[in-house]
């Protein structure tokens, strides 16, 4: 019996340097105990995070080291016996702590400085009319169910609907752990292909949506928008609604002049909170304006740049004639669809930010 498996993480390097992490834990749990600690309520909010963060990876590491070891005595246990059973359980036990492993990298992997904020995605419906209208309600629906999954908190923001069906445009606030971080694996262009529903002959076709991905900028950024700089408008709220939201002008449209920039908010029947919030997402849109262009990527990573169509996908969801997910930027697939847009998407968020790159036999075997 032979497995090949991962290197298992060491606790003097590798993954983690935990004599390191243990002291920046450390000096985070000084930081928590001082007085006037909650004066400041953002800002201890966020280094109780941290800590959390810092703990959690500690503990993590601690956890595996004690899985590998009784993996290994269960391997030796298994060779003994070489029953079906004993094998079963060991391959059971293995898959586990694999699992485990991955866990743990993917949280060594979200370090960036703003991938513990919250994310603000965007979602657009693009080439394909009626039917990029449903792929975008579709897409919708996914990461609701993905963000479910990861028990984060979804809010909408800004909801456009499509004249048929579905939606051309929604801005969803998301909170709850990495959520900026895991989420920003999905920026870029999807396309479905799958008989459309709202073609009467039967017909196989191709549509396009995209999604953009933002980190909710806290009060510990600073980012100044005179207000010279942008124009405030008040509307009827429209789309989802109720109760008083679509019988006032309580929605909000901010323009940025210098940039063009147009965030909305109407999910709340208060006109104050709305701008709020509207200015809340320009200034995140303007942060990662600013963070793009110190990278020089900002043509790969910000913005619905171009047509939302061919050529710029970044995974195809085909449904007919088979059944399969591949993101083309890192060869993974999939053949579990239905799964897939039920929100499982954690083995291509993982992929993506393993740094995973598709091969020349995955290029050949793209989705046409």
């Amino acid at each position: 019996m032979s497995r090949t498996s991962k290197p298992a993480p060491s606790s003097s390097g590798g993954f983690f340097d935990v004599p390191k992490l243990t002291t920046q834990l450390g000096e985070l749990e000084q930081k928590m105990s001082a007085p006037g600690f909650w004066d400041n309520t953002d800002l201890a909010q966020k280094v109780m995070t941290e800590a959390n963060a810092t703990r959690n990876r500690i503990n993590g590491l601690d956890a595996l080291e004690k899985r590998v070891a009784d993996l290994s005595v269960l391997y030796e246990l298994t060779e003994e016996e070489n029953t079906p059973k004993a094998r079963a359980e060991f391959a059971a036990e293995y898959q586990a702590a694999e699992k485990a492993l991955d866990e743990l990298e993917i949280s060594v992997l979200l370090s960036g400085e703003q991938d513990p904020c919250n994310a603000i995605i965007s979602i657009h419906a693009g080439a394909g009319g009626t039917e990029a209208c449903d792929w975008a309600n579709m897409m919708l629906r996914m990461y609701t169910r993905w963000c479910e999954r990861h028990e984060m908190k979804v809010s909408v923001l800004d909801y456009l609907g499509g004249e048929e069906a579905g939606v051309k445009s929604v801005t969803l606030l998301v909170e709850g752990t990495m959520a900026y971080g895991l989420l920003k694996a999905e920026r870029g262009v999807h396309r479905l292909v799958r008989i459309s529903p709202f073609n009467s002959a039967g017909k196989r076709q191709t549509s396009f949506a995209s999604l953009d991905a933002l980190a909710e900028v806290d009060d510990t950024i600073t980012i100044e928008v005179p207000d010279k700089d942008i124009r405030v408008d008040v509307y009827r709220a429209g789309g989802h609604g109720g109760q008083g939201v679509n019988t006032t002008d309580s929605a909000v449209r901010i323009t940025h002049m210098p940039s063009g920039l147009v965030v909305t908010c109407q999910n709340e029947r208060s006109q104050i909170k709305n701008k709020a919030t509207a200015m809340k997402v320009l200034k995140s849109r303007l942060y990662e304006i600013e963070m793009d262009k110190k990278r020089a990527e900002q043509e790969k990573h910000y913005s619905e740049k171009g047509e939302i169509g061919w050529g710029r996908q970044i995974r195809s969801y085909v449904l007919q004639p088979y059944q399969m997910v591949k993101d083309l930027r890192t060869g993974e697939q999939s053949n579990d669809v239905q799964g897939i847009l039920d929100g499982k998407l954690d083995e291509f968020i993982g992929a993506f930010l393993k740094g995973k790159k598709r091969t020349d036999k995955d290029e050949d075997d793209e989705v046409e």
